[in-house]
């Protein structure tokens, strides 16, 4: 599909994981349905990278810094939805946000696809004081310095500290890795951590899982087309009652 995308409505539709269209928004806002990240952009030929995939042995003598994809997601799998939830599906708490706040205070760099990182700026650009995309976490992750995997942006960039990096995308990840001296996280970019984790460049999944499906209004499937994986937790918790936070490390399964 083409790269560009249609300006985000300023009603609040609200975060998931894109930063999951950001297709999240992929998994922090809920954008237009079926958004994902350009196939004329990075993640243009998704089999091409599993040559690529790096044995857990290797992975941990060259790299060095820790890979989180971060995401919210339903319960059946979608980063975003087309109905009425509302932001984090109608179910955010004072603990979700104040863990999320937490989460971004450590020290990190982002990393972004083209789509989901257009996407996103154009929810702050049209945010008002009540949307999702105002939380202190939001406001905080922003202030974080940002590497924008892409072929096709152009610097400088609406975000206080962000990069265009160009290149296949495991190729400069993979490069991060070894470079960065803080871990890496990125939030949504659907296809572009699902290309990474067919590399074996994904360290942890962070899955914040709230407690709705939605069988009727779900979109941007998480998983759909990923490779198959074993998944070990390594941590969990519960915020608000009802709200899971799983982290897996995944392993390719063969």
């Amino acid at each position: 599909m083409a790269e560009e995308v249609a300006e985000a409505p300023r009603s609040r539709r609200g975060l998931v994981g894109v930063l999951a269209a950001v297709g999240g928004v992929y998994a922090l806002f809920f954008p237009p349905a079926g958004l994902q990240e350009s196939n004329g952009d990075e993640f243009r030929r998704v089999s091409s990278l599993y040559p690529h995939t790096r044995s857990t042995v290797l992975e941990e003598s060259i790299m060095t810094a820790t890979y989180t994809f971060d995401v919210f997601s339903s319960l059946d799998g979608y980063g975003s939805h087309s109905g009425n939830w509302g932001g984090y599906w109608g179910k955010q708490g004072p603990e979700l946000l104040d863990h999320r706040l937490a989460l971004y205070g450590e020290e990190q760099r982002m990393v972004f696809g083209a789509s989901t990182y257009r996407q996103f700026v154009r929810l702050l650009a049209s945010s008002t004081e009540e949307s999702e995309v105002g939380d202190p976490w939001v406001t905080r992750m922003r202030s974080m310095p940002a590497t924008v995997v892409s072929t096709t942006l152009e610097g400088p960039l609406d975000w206080p500290d962000a990069t265009v990096v160009r290149g296949d995308a495991v190729d400069v990840v993979a490069r991060l890795k070894e470079e960065s001296e803080v871990p890496l996280r990125s939030h949504g970019s659907l296809s572009l951590n699902r290309a990474l984790m067919a590399a074996g460049l994904v360290d942890r999944v962070q899955v914040t899982l709230f407690p709705v499906i939605t069988g009727q209004t779900g979109v941007d499937p998480i998983f759909q087309g990923a490779a198959d994986f074993d998944l070990e937790l390594i941590e969990s918790r519960t915020l608000d009652g009802n709200i899971q936070e799983l982290i897996y490390r995944p392993t390719l399964h063969v």
